[in-house]
């Protein structure tokens, strides 16, 4: 008898038992709107549903502005519509959601805030929204507004319920509503008056978050209302929001009957409250023009002729670890493969983390030249030539001597130097200056004819427009993948300008300008000499395949490769070189020392190998130790200082290369 029973229920309420089960299994029940009914609103297509337990609908503009902008009204939604009319014909959004009998209390907040979610989500709403309220829907418009003050573009109000002791109450000289305030008292759980009264959490109270939020608010009211009297409602906020430095304006309406003991009467101007509603509407700015940030110069038309007409191409990335790591250079690959599909790339990767431009004029014939010519080099060092404290001269000297190298190397190469961005360029420019590295490497390309893309400056005034964030959005100087696309799409446009129109069969490259020098001393033959290379070198150890034994990191090529290491002070090592220039690239460690050196038998000097990095991984540093020598043969030498950084466990210096600049003529 009773397994009959059990399935007669089950027969009867299989929809009862498939929520039970749900709310059974996931602790709660569907909050999802339920099936929409389409239907006509002034000309305007209103789509209704179920959202809960409450009726809503969002009203459609025919021709919706961008960003999707919208009102919010609480309450009589059919009371004067005219204002709603206008918005709605100039593309804004409409909706409402009846959460009646509610009066604004927190379980009334909880379920606008439920609410918004569902219709920023499934219509494709602004994230920031204008708030309408008439009579009682003040009470819902700011007690929302409060508790999401970031999302709220501006409030309108009519003869809005500011305190909920004067309506329905009835305890000032308002006339009240005895039904409503029973019904107000149940649903905020109040057990006495007592209670109700000392509630502070009327649309009168805790305004100050409103106000540093500065959202405008506009009241149209009634001077002569009886039932929501002003001065115990909107003249008492407006006077509070006012003194917290909140936006305010009161718009008394004079015209026309005054109806309902003076609650009611006409809207003087509809077309006020609809422009202050536009005017304060958060709605997406024109995104920048990205080619305000490139400087065309000499172009890069060489390599298009190349690219088209020999169906051969050799493009090289030089830089840091923001263009050693994916993103912006995989896609400007993937870009240069798709724009020239019937071409044969040879694309190098020389991105290697920390390096700047000092590194990069030295290891260019090691990480790019070595396999021939490049046709189009993309050159970054304005984030780590900053970071790794590179002085202006030699961020000049290390820039300048990449680019003569490379046109040495290829007289028709282009060359496109880029300035990444960081948070420190970023300050610089919102006080209306110009970092020094990207000054100088400026100057080195205008020098040189050279193509720039600013990214630091784009990026920051991007930012600064609101197209999007560094903390959610772009991340960190080493970008996020959103961060590497702002980067590529600047590049691709830069790109697709650069490259305008076509190539005729006889058109040739031409050789770019080879100015004089800015700087004679300009790094523009820079060589590694691997200490493999040099040979033993009496006074300090040759360790054939060096590796860490304190188990702290290291990167490619300084590990398990031959090093010169130095340890005992006084002990002296002697390198020959023939330039102008020199210097070593060490692993500097946990314990990296300190060493000084002489050239030639001049004055010792100091240097600390130790950096901000060191204790945390054996970090290549590349320091120069003399420049600007007189052509000819020279003499480094070297050894450990008994002094010790304090910060270092160790006095270790260990040589992965030597470098020079080597005497060269007509360069």
């Amino acid at each position: 008898m009773l397994l009959r029973e059990i399935q007669y229920i089950l027969m009867k309420n299989r929809l009862y038992f498939t929520v039970l089960v749900l709310f059974v299994l996931t602790g709660t029940f569907s909050n999802t709107a339920h099936a929409q009914q389409v239907s006509d609103w002034k000309g305007f297509e209103q789509v209704s549903f179920t959202f809960e337990e409450y009726n809503a609908w969002v009203v459609k503009p025919q021709n919706p502005q961008k960003g999707n902008p919208w009102i919010w009204r609480a309450r009589f939604p059919g009371w004067h519509t005219e204002m709603d009319s206008m918005l709605a014909s100039e593309g804004f959004h409409l909706a409402f959601i009846d959460t009646k009998n509610k009066y604004g209390s927190t379980d009334a907040v909880a379920v606008w805030d439920r609410f918004y979610a569902h219709v920023i989500k499934n219509f494709n709403l602004n994230k920031k929204v204008t708030l309408e309220g008439v009579s009682r829907g003040g009470l819902f418009i700011y007690n929302w507004a409060k508790k999401n003050p970031e999302k709220v573009n501006a409030i309108y109000a009519e003869a809005p319920v500011c305190d909920f002791k004067s309506w329905p109450a009835g305890f000032g000289e308002g006339k009240g509503s005895q039904d409503d305030w029973k019904l107000l008292m149940a649903e905020y759980g109040f057990v006495t008056v007592e209670e109700a009264k000392d509630y502070v959490g009327n649309p009168i109270d805790g305004l100050a978050e409103l106000a540093k939020h500065k959202v405008p608010v506009i009241h149209m009211i009634g001077l002569n209302d009886e039932v929501v009297p002003a001065k115990e409602n909107t003249l008492m906020l407006i006077d509070r929001y006012i003194k917290l430095g909140g936006i305010a304006t009161i718009v008394p309406c004079t015209k026309g009957e005054q109806k309902l003991f003076g609650h009611h009467f006409p809207i003087d101007n509809p077309r006020l409250g609809a422009d202050f509603i536009k005017y304060h509407s958060q709605l997406p700015k024109a995104k920048l023009d990205a080619s305000a940030y490139h400087i065309m110069r000499g172009g890069i038309r060489n390599s298009f002729i190349k690219f088209e007409q020999e169906k051969k191409g050799r493009v090289a990335f030089l830089g840091g670890s923001i263009t050693k790591m994916g993103g912006w250079r995989d896609s400007i690959c993937n870009y240069l493969a798709s724009r020239f599909p019937d071409t044969e790339f040879d694309f190098i990767p020389a991105g290697i983390g920390s390096m700047g431009t000092t590194p990069a004029a030295f290891r260019l014939q090691r990480d790019v030249l070595k396999n021939g010519p490049v046709d189009l080099l993309f050159e970054e060092a304005a984030v780590n030539d900053a970071t790794n404290g590179r002085t202006a001269e030699e961020q000049i000297r290390a820039m300048e001597g990449i680019v003569r190298h490379v046109r040495k190397n290829n007289p028709v190469c282009d060359v496109v130097i880029m300035h990444f961005v960081d948070p420190d360029k970023m300050k610089t420019y919102r006080k209306g200056e110009v970092p020094e590295v990207i000054q100088n490497h400026e100057k080195v390309a205008e020098h040189y004819n050279i193509s720039t893309i600013n990214l630091a400056k784009e990026v920051t005034e991007r930012i600064d427009a609101g197209e999007f964030t560094w903390t959610d959005d772009f991340k960190n100087l080493h970008p996020s993948p959103f961060g590497q696309n702002i980067y590529y799409q600047s590049m691709k446009i830069f790109l697709d300008n650069a490259w305008f129109g076509f190539v005729a069969d006889d058109d040739k490259p031409e050789v770019h300008k080879m100015p004089d020098k800015l700087d004679v001393a300009c790094y523009n033959n820079g060589i590694l000499v691997p200490v493999e290379d040099v040979g033993r070198l009496k006074g300090w150890s040759y360790v054939e395949n060096w590796q860490p034994d304190d188990k702290k990191g290291t990167r490619s090529n300084y590990a398990n490769v031959p090093m010169l290491v130095g340890e005992d002070a006084g002990k002296i090592v002697k390198f020959k070189f023939e330039g102008n220039a020199v210097g070593i690239a060490v692993a500097a460690g946990p314990d990296a020392g300190i060493i000084e050196y002489s050239i030639d038998g001049e004055l010792w000097q100091k240097q600390d190998l130790f950096t901000r990095w060191s204790s945390y991984l054996h970090l290549p540093w590349y320091y120069t130790l003399a420049s600007g020598l007189k052509p000819g043969k020279h003499i480094l030498q070297l050894r450990v200082s008994k002094e010790k950084n304090q910060a270092s466990a160790g006095r270790f210096c260990r040589i992965r290369y030597f470098f020079v600049n080597e005497n060269k003529k007509h360069q």
